[in-house]
């Protein structure tokens, strides 16, 4: 069936601050892959209210109807491009990978599906389904490795505030994904922003996530911690972390 990837994109559906970059790589990369592309998804912040201009990036997904190397040279060639309009690398993938990936990225690919627009072809994420016992697995999975590299880290760290700040920033940004799965395993309706995600989770699963959303904040605040403040935020992080493995530890499998 045909596609529609050599007319103009579908840009009602984004943000107005968004559409000229996004215009400008559309244009890019169907003059770059030619009859290889077959859609364009944005996905991720710059569709919610978390979007900050001239500091968040905009995310896409790219399908292929096959991976080479041409097309791998023709997208690599519009980085600086990209990297001037907040534009990060795209997701290459194709709708084989895609279907073959749902029982191993289902975190990620629910994600996906929650938000996203396809602004070019035929939507790639709308109709994928999902396995609940793949889905836990994974979240224990990811959960379990997240608590040993907060282990590992702080260790690393060695009273390296900045460091451990970085450490913490990253977890809390891990956890939204894997938070929003979790609701989904349990059938509740998932927010789409990571400070809503955080307080929804933190009510359905008991747990204290004020530290990991005061950690999501500094990554655009300049506000001065304290050790005694790092110190306690490790903790609480490393405690709420070690508690949600053990709730999805004992969801149904």
């Amino acid at each position: 069936m045909a596609t529609d990837t050599h007319n103009a994109p579908r840009l009602d559906g984004v943000r107005e601050e968004i559409r000229e970059p996004l215009r400008l790589l559309v244009e890019r990369l169907q003059a770059g892959l030619g009859d290889n592309l077959k859609s364009i998804s944005v996905v991720g912040s710059s569709l919610t209210q978390e979007f900050r201009p001239k500091i968040s990036d905009i995310n896409t997904v790219v399908l292929l109807d096959a991976y080479n190397s041409p097309a791998l040279s023709a997208v690599a060639l519009l980085a600086p491009q990209m990297s001037r309009q907040r534009l990060s690398p795209p997701l290459l993938m194709t709708a084989f990978y895609i279907r073959r990936s749902c029982d191993v990225f289902g975190v990620e690919f629910l994600d996906f599906q929650l938000v996203h627009e396809t602004i070019l072809g035929a939507d790639p994420f709308a109709a994928l389904q999902f396995d609940k016992k793949n889905v836990r697995l994974q979240c224990e999975r990811e959960l379990k490795a997240m608590l040993v590299r907060l282990r590992q880290g702080y260790l690393a760290s060695a009273g390296n505030k900045r460091m451990l700040r970085d450490i913490l920033i990253s977890t809390a940004k891990g956890l939204a994904p894997l938070l929003r799965a979790m609701l989904w395993l349990q059938d509740t309706d998932r927010p789409k922003t990571m400070d809503s995600t955080l307080r929804k989770a933190a009510g359905q699963f008991n747990g204290d996530l004020s530290a990991a959303l005061a950690a999501h904040q500094w990554r655009h605040e300049k506000s001065r911690v304290t050790d005694a403040e790092m110190e306690s935020t490790f903790v609480t992080v490393l405690d709420v972390v070690d508690h949600l493995t053990t709730i999805v530890d004992a969801l149904e499998r």
